[in-house]
């Protein structure tokens, strides 16, 4: 390699993607499918407990001709289904281990005690991609995430492996589906000493602070940009969960931002003059 070219690989590392999404090429979605799927985003964000049946209602009552079939076939691209049995988009696998779920009525008080992972579905104009991350359940830090074209289990061990450079977790936690269940996730949290536990099946609530993560991420930041394309969705939500981690206040951390309650101080922000008005942020690396 010449000196000073960046490899393939140590490029999709620093933007936070899966190398696989440079090859890939999706099959193409119509634009009035596209249309329906972020309507089904939004409403299911808003009222996860609505299947197939139920959305198709409601689009029906908005003027779209679509049928109970359509729907169905939508929300299995998009990798949701209604919180009864647990909302997914990773489907499990009879194959692989299921682990016990290890945090009923155990009390969290320091970082890194618990972490935790959930896949979402990510809407652009022309096309979707998921994103994966990995949340410290005490802080709600952000430690990873990556984006992918493909529900595969590669972009949720690099998360995983990114994560684990920062520290290690006591217990992960996840929910059943064959990414995480997958053997080269759980090798990579036995070798590391890390107990392993997965949500119940039917437990709507078994990993709120993720879903819950998922719901401020749809409407904070995706539901108002409209992303063309990957490249314009990978670098606003690594502004936005840049913000989400050293910036944004969360009353139940004690109105601390969660770099804050993670690391037990603020991220320092050195704020320099820009052009026109206002002042551009830089972030002072920790």
């Amino acid at each position: 390699m010449k000196p000073g070219i960046i490899s393939i690989s140590r490029q999709c590392e620093l933007m936070g993607v899966n190398r696989s999404m440079l090859y890939y090429r999706p099959s193409p979605v119509s634009q009035f499918n596209l249309h329906i799927m972020k309507l089904i985003d939004a409403l299911y964000t808003r009222i996860p407990s609505y299947g197939a049946p139920r959305m198709t209602l409601c689009l029906q009552r908005q003027g779209y001709p679509v049928n109970h079939k359509r729907i169905e076939r939508l929300m299995q691209l998009m990798g949701i289904q209604a919180i009864h049995p647990k909302r997914k988009l990773s489907i499990p696998n009879k194959e692989h281990t299921i682990y016990p779920y290890l945090l009923r009525g155990l009390v969290i008080t320091r970082p890194n005690s618990v972490w935790c992972t959930d896949i979402t579905y990510i809407p652009m104009r022309k096309g979707l991609i998921y994103l994966v991350a990995i949340m410290d359940w005490y802080s709600r830090y952000i430690l990873s995430w990556r984006l992918s074209l493909t529900l595969d289990a590669a972009f949720c061990v690099e998360a995983l492996r990114e994560a684990l450079t920062h520290a290690t977790p006591e217990i992960f936690n996840s929910d059943q589906g064959s990414q995480f269940t997958s053997n080269e996730f759980t090798a990579l949290l036995a070798d590391n000493d890390i107990r392993i536990s997965m949500d119940g099946r039917g437990r709507a609530f078994d990993n709120i602070f993720i879903e819950r993560l998922w719901r401020t991420v749809k409407y904070e930041e995706v539901y108002i940009k409209d992303y063309v394309d990957v490249r314009e969705a990978t670098r606003n939500l690594d502004a936005y969960l840049r913000f989400y981690n050293e910036e944004r206040i969360h009353t139940s951390i004690g109105g601390r931002s969660p770099f804050e309650a993670h690391f037990g101080r603020p991220k320092t922000l050195h704020r320099t003059p820009g052009t026109g008005e206002g002042t551009h942020l830089n972030y002072a690396s920790y």
